[in-house]
């Protein structure tokens, strides 16, 4: 019996090995089908741009700070110019701040201020919402960190870049930078890191180090020194226009009034700075890089999962309470041809502004903006992205 037991054990196996191999090629056919419609997902999706700040907040980087308030738009519109194969590609950025002594010390004083975001406004507040205090500065561990806590994607195509900036010695903390390095690199991850101070201090500092160990760039700044924008005459046509722009947006839902709260918040706080940093943020505005789908209903038409009929009548701004479907399209079409006439007239009006800058221009060198685009673009090279 036993004898039996064992043979029909191997006819079993036999037979089940037959109908395996009857069964591969279609299965080897469809495992190939699945892969080949995963890899045309991945590669018809947009490609991104995603960049992970790590700023310094110790006592010494108030400099630091107010160079990435001020110059936060010019990098936006900077990348809004950039082409992959053909593909405008979408940003995302996210903020750490480090070693300031408010931090978690458990945590090793770093915070995530915000984790990577395509919301502009949202953005800005964050980098306003930073201060300085003395403290420890660990760039391993903030830098393992938002490795380990962001999303970065699994889309070849994307561009993936963490720039971290201070001026104290890089081996700080129980993190090795080495360690962080390898993981970054392991991830498809570029670091580049901006010493804040003299040159070879920083490459005594290890910070060039860090940048070589992920084929990222190592750059000195004085980030002390005042950010320089140079005034156009065509910044005040522009601001004009950005106020009729606003007026454009139709905030809808529960936190629709809040975000056009928060959008006005930061033109004033554009503004604080200078017109010029006010006309700059204006020009973002009016790029593809600024969408606000979640709240905005002339942004929110244009998503694939957006229909009129899921609109709450008790979430729609006053003068759209009471329509029918029919009305409020109509309404919403109007406000976005105002809009592209806008964003239009703005952008060519950026043009000559920028030529004119450029032609006034004595400083090449503008601290964290320049250090950034610079790096970006070189990067971008070897994944095959262009600017216009």
């Amino acid at each position: 019996m036993r004898k039996l037991t064992i043979s029909l054990a191997v006819l079993m196996s036999i037979m089940s090995l037959t109908a395996c191999n009857a069964n591969t090629k279609k299965n080897n056919q469809d495992l190939v089908l699945n892969e080949t419609k995963l890899e045309t997902n991945i590669k018809s999706k947009k490609p991104e741009i995603k960049v992970a700040l790590l700023l310094d907040t110790s006592n010494s980087m108030d400099g630091l700070i107010d160079q990435a308030k001020a110059q936060l738009w010019e990098i936006v519109n900077e990348l809004s110019y950039a082409k992959c194969e053909e593909k405008s590609p979408n940003l995302k950025i996210a903020l750490y701040e480090y070693g300031n002594d408010n931090l978690n010390a458990d945590e090793g004083y770093l915070r995530q201020v915000i984790a990577f975001s395509d919301d502009l406004d949202e953005i800005s507040k964050s980098l306003f919402s930073l201060t300085t205090n003395g403290g420890n500065e660990y760039c391993g561990k903030v830098i393992k960190t938002a490795l380990n806590q962001l999303d970065w994607g699994e889309n070849k195509d994307d561009l993936k870049l963490i720039f971290i900036a201070g001026n104290e010695p890089y081996t700080q903390g129980n993190v090795s930078y080495k360690d962080a390095s390898k993981l970054a690199h392991q991830n498809d991850v570029t670091v580049n890191t901006i010493f804040c101070g003299e040159y070879n201090q920083g490459i005594s500092g290890q910070w060039k180090d860090g940048a070589d160990l992920t084929h990222g760039d190592y750059m000195a700044i004085n980030h002390n020194k005042a950010t320089v924008h140079i005034a156009s005459p065509y910044d005040d046509k522009i601001l004009e226009l950005n106020k009729k722009l606003n007026s454009t947006y139709i905030a809808y839902g529960r936190k629709g009034m809040m975000k056009m709260e928060l959008q006005a918040e930061q033109d004033a706080n554009a503004m604080s700075y200078n017109k010029a940093n006010a006309v700059s943020r204006t020009v973002s505005k009016s790029s593809r890089l600024y969408k606000n789908s979640s709240w905005d209903l002339v942004d929110a038409e244009k998503e694939a999962d957006f229909s009129y009929e899921d609109l709450n009548n008790k979430q729609l701004p006053d003068e759209l309470k009471g329509k029918s479907k029919g009305e409020i399209k109509s309404y919403v079409e109007k406000k976005r041809t105002e809009r592209e006439k806008l964003q239009k007239d703005i952008a060519e009006l950026n043009i000559k502004r920028r030529n004119y800058i450029a032609k006034n221009s004595t400083d090449k060198n503008n601290g964290l903006e320049n250090a950034m685009v610079n790096a970006i673009k070189t990067q971008a090279k070897k994944k095959n992205y262009s600017w216009e």
